[in-house]
């Protein structure tokens, strides 16, 4: 059983229970153990914090150490968006490629493999699934992220992935409510705005979440974007016609609302971290996650004293406060009892399946006309700014893998519109490559692509982000995904293997 420091009243702690805090480093700093003692019960984890599968389980027995029931939370979607793997990429395809598959069962094996690696490292939060429907094509930062643009498969997935996550152990967290597909802001950036009619959201956006309520999400991430059929004056985030009259009332949600980064510049930007963690604890978020680029005791120490300030002011419920503070220790008692039950074992046979499941989405235009390689290529990747979402830390294409294959494979990262004639020159007489992400969404690549087909017919084609573009190429390969087992399964349709 938890202790809590002398001299800690029940304000205070509800105020600091509330809080999900990243931090810098591999090990816990000071003020994170001092203030778990103090009531804190949530950390969030980022790639920055991990080094290895054995580190991160000493900084969770080190968080333990301090409080047995802490929630340890993650980014850990799989696929391009990747913590545990921040270094290597992800073993495990992310959303867009099991949608691309359609097969449930896989997908609520991948997530229960994901799963169970997450909880034999002592994690036991997990910032995922995205439940968000990619119906536009032009959105910066969901993409990959989504199942697809098809609501049914969303929510059927969804709630595949929900299930399979949760029978390891760690509570899953469906993001971003309402619905973050149809926008073509980022809301790292600014503040995004869906104008989709009510009948549109109840058929389109909340269908996913509504899986997933019923298959037991334990908590769902609120966006930070407006809304106007459901609020015209705040985001998602800070609303109480959305988080409590909507996800609670008519959808019926009684688990966890966590908010998305505070930090974004959707409310950072607009309202202040202190302001906006106020108003969203007020419409019924239950857990501030702050961290992502803020992560001091100065930022816990201010969004503790914004809360408690704004209770003696009479701006927030004390009762509203402490409801949201035992819904997160609610979710820590559950965490606690599933481990008990022990992590599921690995996928039967010792499967790859995250591979598996790679190899299955791939989309193959050209491979009747195609010869494997056997002489090392050139490998073109077209690199667009990464969503910070995925961050740019993280490695992605096909060379690492075509070089394991054809040892001398070569490669080179173009941009802009120099790319193409670029590529050329780098190549030389080396049959290329060429690596896109969203075609679709850079006019740059198109022209790129357009230089090196125009130069080089045999150019081979890979595709790593949605596949809205024509196929083209000698051979044009949709992995629907940028994760390391994309690139893998990829490779090993151009080398033959």
């Amino acid at each position: 059983m938890t202790t809590f420091a002398s001299g800690t009243d029940t304000l205070t702690r509800d105020a600091l229970t509330v809080l999900q805090p990243g931090f810098t480093g591999t090990t816990a700093p000071d003020w994170l153990l001092r203030r778990l003692g103090e009531g804190l019960a949530s950390v969030g984890l980022f790639g920055r914090n991990i080094a290895s599968p054995e580190q991160l389980a000493a900084l969770t027995a080190q968080l333990r150490a301090e409080r047995d029931d802490v929630l340890v939370a993650i980014d850990e979607e799989g696929g391009d968006v990747t913590r545990l793997e921040v270094g290597t990429g992800s073993s495990f395809p992310g959303n867009h490629a099991l949608g691309a598959v359609d097969d449930v069962e896989l997908t609520r094996q991948v997530a229960q493999e994901l799963g169970r690696r997450l909880a034999e490292c002592g994690v036991n939060l997990n910032w995922a699934p995205s439940a968000d429907v990619n119906s536009n094509p032009a959105n910066p930062v969901i993409g990959v992220r989504s199942f697809g643009a098809d609501t049914e498969l969303v929510a059927r997935h969804t709630a595949a992935y929900v299930t399979g996550l949760q029978s390891a152990g760690v509570a899953a967290c469906t993001k971003h409510f309402p619905g973050h597909g149809d926008t073509a802001v980022d809301s790292h950036h600014a503040l995004p705005r869906i104008d989709a009619e009510p009948s549109v959201l109840q058929e389109r956006e909340l269908a996913p979440f509504r899986a997933a309520i019923a298959a037991g999400t334990r908590a769902v991430m609120s966006a930070h974007i407006i809304v106007p059929a459901l609020d015209p004056d705040r985001p998602a985030t800070l609303s109480r016609p959305v988080l409590t009259d909507l996800l609670r009332g008519e959808l019926g949600y009684d688990g966890l609302i966590v908010t998305d980064g505070m930090e974004m510049r959707a409310i950072s930007g607009t309202y202040g971290i202190e302001h906006g963690s106020v108003l969203a604890v007020a419409a019924g978020a239950d857990a501030i996650c702050v961290g992502g680029g803020l992560a001091d005791d100065e930022t816990v120490r201010r969004l503790r004293d914004a809360l408690v300030s704004a209770v003696r002011s009479g701006e927030l419920a004390e009762e509203r406060l402490a409801e949201a503070a035992e819904r997160v220790r609610t979710l820590a008692q559950w965490t606690a009892s599933a481990a008990l039950e022990g992590v599921v074992r690995r996928s039967a046979n010792g499967t790859d399946i995250g591979l598996l499941a790679a190899r299955r989405a791939l989309t193959v235009t050209g491979a009747d006309r195609f010869t494997p390689l056997t002489d090392p290529p050139y490998v073109a990747a077209l690199i667009p700014v990464a969503n910070i979402a995925v961050g740019d830390e993280t490695p992605w294409g096909v060379a690492a893998e075509l070089l394991r294959l054809l040892p001398g494979t070569r490669t080179g990262a173009f941009a802009g519109e120099t790319a193409g004639p670029a590529a050329l020159e780098a190549a030389g007489a080396r049959r290329i490559v060429a690596v896109v992400r969203d075609e679709h969404r850079h006019p740059w690549m198109a022209g790129a692509l357009d230089k090196l087909l125009a130069e080089r017919p045999d150019t081979i084609v890979v595709e790593m982000g949605v596949p809205q573009a024509a196929p083209r190429g000698a051979l044009h390969i949709a992995t629907h995904g940028a994760a390391r087992v994309c690139g893998r399964a990829a490779a090993e349709v151009i080398a033959g293997a």
